[in-house]
This record gives C-alpha cells, sequence and structure tokens, in this order.
C-alpha cells in the first residue's frame, strides 16, 4: 500500500504568482501607460513632437537673422507679426481642408508650401533681397498645419467613447506644448549665434518637414476624412458659430494676452537689472511649471461638469497671476523665478480644460478647424499681449508695474470664462462627441 502511494505521483494546486505591486510612483503614471499602450500611439506621437518643436523656433529664428543681418528689431518684429496674421487668415481653412479630406492629403502639401516660404526667406535675408520680400516670404509659412491640433484629434478618435483617457491624452499634449515652447527658443538662440545667422531656420524648417511627413505616414491613428458629404450634413456652419464656443475662444484670446505681455515684461525687467541674459531662464521656469501641472492634472480624476471645472481654473490662473506682480516689488529676481514658476502651474490646467471643452463642443467632423480656432485665438493674444505689455513698459510705469497686464488679462478671462459654467450638454447636442463629464 505504501509502495502504491508511493507510486502515484503527487500533484499539488497550482500556485498563483503574487502580483508584484507596483511602487506608488509608477502607479501614478498609469494613465499616460494606458493610453500609449494603444498601437501606434507612441509612434505618431513622437513624430509629431518632432514637427511640434519648430513652433517655438521659427518666429525666434526668424527675428535673430532678419535683425543680425538688417539691424532693425523693428523690421523683424513687422515681419513675424505679418505672418501671425497670415497664419490666423489662412490657419482655420487649412483645419477645415484636414478635417474635409484628411490629415495627410493636406498637410504634407501644406507643410512644405511653409517650408518653402521659410526657405525663401532664408534667401531673402542671405542675399540682401528687398524688404517686402521678407514680408512675402514670411506670409507664406501661415499654410503651416497646426500639428498640435491635429495629434489632439487622432487622440479625441482613438479616445471617443473614453473621456478619461481623452483627458489624460489633452493633458499630455498640453505638457508637450509647453516643452516645445521651453527647448524650442533655446535651440533656435544656440543655433543662430553659435552656428550661423540663418542656422535656427534651416534647422527648424528640416524638423518640420521631417516630422509631418512621418506623422503622416502613421495611417492607422489617422481619423477619418470627413468628405464633403459629412461636412454637409452637419451644416457646413463654422464651429465659430456654434453655441458655447465664442466664450472659449474669447478666454483662450485673454489667455493668450497673458503669454505675450509676460514675456515682453518678463524681459524688460531682466534687462532694467541687468540680467537680461537670465530673462530666458525665468520665462522658462514659468514653462517648466506649466508643463508639471499639465502632466500631474492628466493622472487626476476632476469630478463636476467640465464648464464649471473651466471656471475655476481660470479663476485659479487669475489669482496666481497676481504673484509676479507682487514678486517684482521686491526687487528679487529669486521672489519673481518662484511666482512665475507658480504662475506657469495654472495655465496647463485651464488649457487641458479649456481644449477638452472645443472638442466636446465642435463635431467630430469639424474637429481640426475648431481647435485651430482655438490656437489662432491664442495668437492673437499673444500679439495682442505682446504690444500692450511693451507700451505699459516703455510709457506709463516701468517692467515692474506692467506685470499687471497679465493680471488684468486673467481678470478678463474669468469674466470672459463665466458663460461656460451655465453651458448644458443639451446645447451643444449637435457635437458629434458630446460633452461627457470626467465626474
Amino acid at each position: 500500500m505504501i509502495l502504491f502511494l508511493a507510486a502515484r505521483p503527487v500533484t499539488a494546486p497550482p500556485v498563483r504568482p503574487v502580483p508584484r505591486r507596483r511602487p506608488r510612483r509608477f502607479r501614478l503614471f498609469a494613465p499616460y501607460r494606458r493610453i500609449f499602450a494603444v498601437p501606434g500611439a507612441r509612434a505618431f506621437t513622437a513624430a509629431n513632437l518632432l514637427a511640434r518643436l519648430p513652433m517655438g523656433m521659427l518666429s525666434v529664428s526668424a527675428v535673430l537673422m532678419i535683425s543680425g543681418s538688417r539691424g532693425s528689431y523693428a523690421l523683424a518684429g513687422a515681419v513675424t507679426a505679418t505672418g501671425l496674421a497670415a497664419t490666423a487668415l489662412v490657419g482655420p481653412w487649412t483645419a477645415r481642408m484636414v478635417d474635409r479630406h484628411g490629415q495627410a492629403r493636406v498637410a504634407v502639401p501644406a507643410t512644405a508650401l511653409a517650408v518653402l516660404g521659410s526657405l525663401s526667406l532664408l534667401l531673402c535675408v542671405r542675399f540682401g533681397a528687398p524688404d517686402w520680400a521678407l514680408f512675402v516670404s514670411y506670409a507664406a509659412t501661415a499654410t503651416t498645419p497646426n500639428t498640435g491640433g491635429m495629434s489632439r484629434a487622432r487622440w479625441a478618435h482613438l479616445f471617443r467613447d473614453d473621456p478619461a483617457a481623452r483627458h489624460t491624452a489633452n493633458s499630455f499634449e498640453q505638457a508637450a506644448d509647453e516643452l516645445c515652447f521651453m527647448l524650442g527658443p533655446v535651440l533656435a538662440t544656440l543655433l543662430c549665434t553659435a552656428v550661423a545667422p540663418e542656422a535656427g531656420t534651416a534647422v527648424g524648417a528640416t524638423l518640420l518637414l521631417s516630422g509631418v511627413l512621418l506623422f503622416a505616414a502613421q495611417r492607422r491613428t489617422e481619423p477619418p476624412a470627413a468628405g464633403r458629404a459629412a461636412a454637409r450634413a452637419g451644416g457646413v456652419r463654422s464651429p465659430l458659430r456654434r453655441r458655447g464656443i465664442p466664450p472659449l475662444l474669447g478666454t483662450f484670446l485673454c489667455t493668450g494676452a497673458i503669454f505675450g505681455s509676460m514675456e515682453v515684461v518678463t524681459l524688460a525687467y531682466a534687462d532694467g537689472l541687468g540680467m537680461r541674459s537670465a530673462a530666458g531662464g525665468l520665462l522658462a521656469l514659468q514653462a517648466a511649471g506649466s508643463c508639471a501641472a499639465g502632466l500631474l492634472y492628466g493622472v487626476l480624476r476632476p469630478a463636476g461638469r467640465s464648464g464649471r471645472r473651466f471656471l475655476v481654473c481660470v479663476g485659479t490662473m487669475a489669482v496666481l497671476m497676481l504673484l509676479p506682480l507682487l514678486a517684482a516689488s521686491t526687487g528679487r529676481p529669486g521672489a519673481l523665478a518662484a511666482a512665475l514658476l507658480a504662475a506657469g502651474m495654472a495655465t496647463a490646467p485651464t488649457m487641458v480644460t479649456g481644449m477638452g471643452l472645443i472638442q466636446s463642443r465642435t463635431p467630430a467632423a469639424q474637429l481640426n478647424e475648431g481647435m485651430t480656432l482655438a490656437v489662432t485665438a491664442l495668437l492673437g493674444g499673444i500679439a495682442a499681449g505682446s504690444a500692450a505689455g511693451g507700451w505699459v513698459v516703455d510709457h506709463v510705469a516701468g517692467a515692474g508695474v506692467a506685470y499687471g497686464v497679465p493680471a488684468v488679462a486673467a481678470g478678463l478671462a474669468v469674466i470672459l470664462a463665466l458663460p461656460t459654467a451655465v453651458a448644458t450638454p443639451s446645447s451643444v447636442a449637435s457635437s458629434a462627441i458630446g460633452d461627457r463629464e470626467l465626474g
């Protein structure tokens, strides 16, 4: 009997491996791991980052190249302002074509035309062409597609039924924008001063074209083109005319004014203290604060209606914009650096929530156009804020008190954001996405 039992195979119950618990710091980024686990997400994101980096390079490179060759910052500023105005006019039309015919079919030729404009500007500066040729060349860059908007459109398509994942993706995209605005000017300045005045423009144009080509090649994550029939079925009207969109665009306009005035005033403040070279570092702190806040905001699951949450974000931004004004009155650069870092942390949640509202209130067939309108509002605000900040510095009270300009712009943003808090999902029922709440 003993031998019989010994001869039988002993089968112990299967031992289940104890799952390894990830450290808390890794579990914190689980939402990001989830969105990048989607096939093709990493590829189109990497390509888009390559294409997006020049947005922080090309205007700075143009200013440095033109001012170095012609000895006139006024001419350089006028040329870049002309390009900005042309972008405001052409950008929404380009985005509409992207929605109608697809990202790959429109973005590649539009980018090629924009790159030719940058190269034409480079050659005109290099060989002493008349001033009018600089304006014409830089205006041609207005066909540059909204690369960040195309990336957000892909996330919206991939996670059209998952609001939490869209929130995480929008947070990452905002952090990516801030990263590009941190690295782009630094790289442009280094190339234009250490290599050649034309190097920044040449490298920026190359990165833009290469990135868009790689991005367009990722076809499996590309949202389907709406086509003419879908556009006609959706009423063909511009997202600008849809209820709930104008207050958002007005808020983006004021937010852009914060960015533009903060940049000019900080440059003037640092120059007044005899530390102009540190101005870039101070502005980088503001962008770093926004980048960090954007990444953190993406792992949270905000509660409540998105319209009300947007108003809270804008109100918080308005309060924190008072910090640079208070810090500048002390005359201590360290206090201003801390204030800019803190103030920057309010902008990313505002932008993320605002872009989410733009997506929810714009039909899927017009998503690129809707987000491009938001970017256009931001650019217009940046131009107005830069002009207002510079005028106050020169004609009113100096750089310290001029930090009141971004504070006033933030206050106006709160007023314009008030209608978004009372908007209901039914007011935008025509949206193909819908105003699904995260809470």
